[in-house]
């Protein structure tokens, strides 16, 4: 570990929001205003960099560093950082998702009351001098259909403040439980509905290829002619040129935005010469406490992943939370060491499975798997070129397929791991579990195995006849190898068996060619598991 971290500050942070990395292990370096080969340059020689939304981390920024081991954007949206391009250099990327939520969700409800009364209209005609009460009718929310579009932390503050209003809460979230939607007082409904019955339509998603553009020309046409859209969420998720139509035709009664798909809003952007709509320039996270909690929130991730190597929370990482990930880390060291073993036995890899039963859910599949493919290439790209960040991607460009199932809880095993490994006609198998926090590997192919992966492990495939163990037994006593667990298993007398060996030390080329030699011994795999 350094005796010191180098912590580049691109963008202006709040001195308050600073506060965890107020230490002598960080020597905090502020500049502003970098720009292509003075950004990469800077960052050859720093272990972090923080920015907000004013600097851009791209590709052409990371081509040159090896020592960046950490990027932090005090924000939301990563929108300015290359997040493949550090995802393909083991570099963590993290933002402060929770830290402007309150923000960004009183906004959204001052966009609609804003909106609904007219009220930025109202304050110009009032500004011209005119005193014009009837022109601006407005629409009260009590009563009214609030259609969230995403219910994620944002979307459910929204919908905690909304109630109040004596608004009726319908919601289109795929990822929405049952649980959850009954406690924030919601109905789930597939999109199309939702929209239909919406008085008031709130966008709280990320943008992707698979929401860009989701509000379109087809989807505002679904809308009554007395709705009107709020997004404060994303740029670019809202058709803008279809939503101008739709708001002059008077197909809908208006719109407030606060994000746009190009930011600053073009000057002549047909919407800035609309009457019905409300426009501010992306000022969801724009309050003293949030700029302070954004700030805090990626400066203490920082701190972690420096000092302790917790990802858990990066946005290129395995999804889950980080108490999450503490309680799955012996479920996650068990996975990696399938992976290993599971390397070592098998041949070409085109697919992999991992299949989990445990007291999780199918949020811990992701870094299991993460986990796995890790163990799969860590002799591969070597140790220093994979860990739970890059691996999935690793894999993904390598060609090689994941899957990931889980099970229902197996009743004699707590927490259970299996790993399907696929190549050509060739399938290889293994499993292991937790009992208590201890990892075993339980099966290897069809054989039931019951030996700790650490260590060197030795796996024989032999002819299941008398006198073997007692051989291979000799042969390492004789090597000076001593034996820690030997373990053989078989599925029918006389036929194939296998065995795992572990060993307190590798075994060299020449020993290891003359293990193989035993006329008993079909094929034999060592594995060191450090």
């Amino acid at each position: 570990m350094a005796d010191q971290f180098r912590i580049l500050l691109a963008d202006k942070i709040p001195p308050s929001g600073l506060e965890p990395l107020q230490d002598p292990r960080f020597e905090l370096i502020e500049t502003s205003g970098l720009r292509g080969d003075a950004m990469a340059e800077a960052l050859r020689d720093v272990d972090a960099v923080i920015v907000r939304s004013t600097s851009n981390i791209d590709r052409a920024a990371l081509a040159l560093t090896e020592r960046l081991r950490v990027i932090g954007r005090a924000g939301v949206g990563v929108d300015n950082i290359d997040v493949d391009a550090a995802t393909e250099k083991g570099i963590p990327v993290f933002n402060a998702p929770s830290g402007n939520t309150i923000s960004a969700a009183e906004l959204t409800l001052a966009l609609m009351l804003a909106v609904m009364r007219r009220l930025a209209a109202a304050d110009r005609s009032m500004r011209a001098g005119e005193w014009d009460r009837k022109s601006y009718r407005g629409m009260e929310l009590h009563g009214k259909v609030l259609a969230l579009v995403g219910v994620g932390r944002i979307g459910g503050e929204v919908a905690r403040r909304a109630r109040p209003f004596g608004m009726r809460i319908v919601a289109s979230d795929p990822f929405l439980q049952e649980e959850r939607a009954r406690q924030l007082g919601v109905e789930p409904m597939a999109l199309e509905q939702a929209l239909a019955e919406a008085d008031v339509v709130s966008l709280h998603i990320p943008l992707t290829d698979e929401t860009a553009n989701l509000l379109d020309r087809g989807r505002l046409q679904l809308l009554k002619p007395n709705a009107v859209v709020v997004n404060a969420a994303r740029g670019g998720v809202v058709d803008e040129e279809a939503l101008a139509e739709a708001l002059r035709e008077g197909r809908i009664a208006g719109a407030a935005l606060d994000v746009f798909a190009t930011e600053p809003l073009h000057p002549d952007s047909p919407l800035r010469g609309l009457d019905n709509v409300v426009l501010t320039p992306h000022i969801g996270a724009a309050t003293r406490e949030a700029q302070h909690n954004v700030a805090y929130e990626v400066a203490e991730a920082v701190r972690n992943a420096l000092l302790h190597e917790d990802y858990a929370p990066a946005v290129n990482a395995p999804a889950v939370g980080t108490e999450q990930v503490r309680r799955l880390q012996p479920l996650l060291g068990l996975a990696t060491r399938l992976g290993q073993v599971g390397r070592a036995l098998a041949g070409n890899i085109q697919s992999v499975e991992l299949r989990y039963a445990g007291e999780s859910d199918e949020e811990a599949l992701r870094p299991l798997a993460a986990a796995a493919v890790m163990g799969l290439l860590l002799e591969v790209v070597g140790r220093g070129g994979v860990n739970l960040v890059s691996a999935l991607h690793l894999a993904e460009t390598r060609g090689i397929r994941i899957s990931r199932v889980l099970l229902e809880p197996h009743p004699d095993f707590g927490e259970r791991v299996e790993l399907r490994i696929a190549g050509g006609a060739m399938e290889t198998r293994v499993a292991g579990v937790l009992r208590g926090d201890e990892p075993r590997i339980i099966r290897i192919d069809a054989f039931p195995i019951e030996v700790k992966p650490q260590g060197v492990l030795l796996i024989l495939r032999n002819r299941d006849v008398p006198g073997v163990i007692g051989r291979v037994g000799t042969f390492l006593g004789e090597a000076q190898v001593n034996i820690g667990e030997y373990h053989q298993s078989r599925l029918e007398a006389g036929g194939e068996a296998m065995a795992a060996i572990a060993i307190d030390q590798k075994l060299g080329p020449e020993l290891l060619e003359a293990l193989s030699r035993i006329p008993e011994v079909i094929a034999v795999d060592q594995i060191s598991l450090d």
